[in-house]
């Protein structure tokens, strides 16, 4: 992939363009894509500090096109997730990217769970889903080999690549023009009342409006261009284990459990990807490093910033018990097994191999509480993409036409005032 609009030389030079994006993962070039689509003559920039795109949480999550069932009826998740599920599978249909909608289960395996599977039965319902309760034989004809007593049909659900997903709108954008410049980490935006400066390690670049879409740097950035910021982005490691091929028989398609509604994750499940694979997981545990993928990964800095922050031991105090099952099946195979066994009790150790984690950047309120729904925050002439974790990819379509939204409502506005 060749990256476009890289200046060398070593020298410092001011570059003007109507939008920068901050940030190469699927909501900021499905942002880019927005922008190029409601203004063709826009010149927009995005920059990214790896030399390839979506190789963060665009490229390690669980490929899972959501459909809506668990978010609150009214919530952005809930809006973007339903209407940007829609949106991706009809871009996937136009550009011949592999996708599959094959639907999940998600199956309450103990009576204490029953309540809340009605509770996510009324709220897809809700949000406009063909969701159904399904009884314990029904849910043997769907998945054979899963173990529940009542489940929650949702044919919704589908699976897809995002990475190649990504590499599509990376195609389309330079193809319209849009500079995508790879290697160039931003240090600080200044958001000023008529243009935007972004700093990197080794440019300065100036524009008319910058949208943030750094993930798991997305706080500093923000507090970097003036934005005022309660939360703070707290890196969550997710660890997964995949099925060996001759095991994978055991799942059709998507299989998750009911989801403790006091922790904010979903719990260890199955998920069919679309090359065929089956994976098992994520855990939640912090990570000690930004983008730390292996569980010796650290940085003092990224550290210090999770374990000085009041909202995380705040966090840690009201669910340390689900936190310390979540490191001890991090640190022991076999209790990640025994919660894998819920759901399939044929599972064995010798079933599961590892494979790639994901970190989760995830927006931390001072009181311990997780915000729970996406948060863009709107600061002048900047944009902060602050809490976008799943169904970030699913929604990121429907995100960035939110964001265009503002940027065009904001202009009118500067022009009529003019």
């Amino acid at each position: 992939m060749i990256a476009r609009g890289i200046f060398g030389n070593g020298h410092r030079r001011k570059c003007m363009y109507n939008y920068i994006i901050v940030g190469s993962g699927i909501i900021g070039l499905a942002t880019g894509y927005a922008l190029k689509r409601a203004n063709p003559q826009a010149t927009i920039l995005i920059l990214e500090k790896e030399d390839q795109p979506a190789i963060h949480q665009t490229g390690r999550n669980s490929g899972v096109i959501h459909s809506g069932v668990y978010y609150q009826p009214g919530s952005k998740k809930a809006e973007f997730c339903t209407r940007g599920s829609n949106r991706m599978m009809e871009f996937c249909k136009t550009h011949n990217i592999s996708f599959e909608q094959c639907g999940k289960v998600i199956v309450a395996t103990e009576e204490s769970e029953l309540a809340y599977l009605d509770i996510l039965n009324e709220r897809g319902k809700d949000n406009g889903l063909k969701v159904k309760k399904i009884t314990k034989s029904e849910l043997k004809e769907v998945e054979p080999y899963v173990s529940g007593i009542a489940a929650l049909h949702v044919p919704e659900a589908g699976i897809v690549s995002y990475k190649k997903v990504a590499e599509k709108l990376v195609e389309l954008l330079q193809k319209e023009g849009v500079e995508i410049v790879f290697n160039q980490q931003v240090n600080s935006i200044e958001a000023g009342d008529t243009r935007c400066t972004v700093e990197t390690q080794n440019q300065t670049f100036v524009s008319d409006y910058v949208i943030n879409c750094s993930g798991l740097y997305s706080d500093t950035l923000a507090k970097s261009a003036g934005a005022e910021l309660e939360h703070r982005i707290i890196p969550f490691r997710g660890e997964y284990y995949e099925l060996v091929e001759e095991s994978r028989y055991l799942v059709k398609n998507l299989i998750y459990p009911v989801p403790n509604p006091n922790f904010p994750f979903l719990g260890v499940h199955f998920t069919r990807m679309i090359d065929g694979s089956i994976h098992a997981g994520p855990n939640a545990v912090l990570s000690l490093k930004k983008e730390g993928y292996s569980k010796f990964a650290f940085n003092a800095i990224e550290a210090w910033q999770s374990l000085s922050y009041k909202g995380f031991w705040k966090l840690v105090g009201q669910h340390w018990q689900e936190g310390f099952r979540e490191l001890y099946r991090s640190v022991s195979k076999g209790q990640f097994v025994k919660s894998l066994q819920k759901l399939i009790p044929e599972v064995r150790a010798e079933d599961l191999v590892p494979s790639d984690a994901g970190v989760r950047a995830q927006a931390l309120n001072p009181d311990g509480s997780l915000v729970d729904d996406f948060l863009i925050k709107y600061h002048g002439r900047t944009i902060h993409v602050c809490n976008a974790p799943s169904p970030a990819a699913t929604s990121s379509l429907a995100i960035g036409d939110q964001i265009v939204d503002y940027v065009l409502e904001h202009k009118s506005r500067k022009m009529a005032v003019a």
